[in-house]
């Protein structure tokens, strides 16, 4: 699995949660190549639902959760990219 993390090392030590999801677009290729395709954000607590809405709105994600701040991919092959949460993106 290949982890791209935008996070700041900062940012990962202050609470927060990250709202993941599968991207049925890109799963099966690319860097995830026969694999899935995670993609995450990750935001405030306080910022969660608004985050989580915005990411349920894209067409591109299913099996859309919310994990914690540490979360690991499962090993094996695919793909998974945290990216930090800005409202409005």
């Amino acid at each position: 699995m290949i982890l791209k993390d935008d996070r700041t090392e900062e940012y990962k030590r202050t609470p927060h949660v990250i709202v993941m999801g599968t991207d049925r677009v890109l799963s099966g290729w690319g860097e995830a190549k026969g694999g899935p395709s995670f993609a995450g954000w990750a935001c405030a607590l306080e910022e969660e639902s608004e985050c989580e809405r915005w990411v349920r709105s894209r067409s591109d994600m299913k099996r859309v959760r919310t994990v914690w701040s540490d979360y690991r991919p499962p090993s094996g092959l695919g793909h998974c990219h945290i990216y930090v949460y800005r409202k409005g993106r």
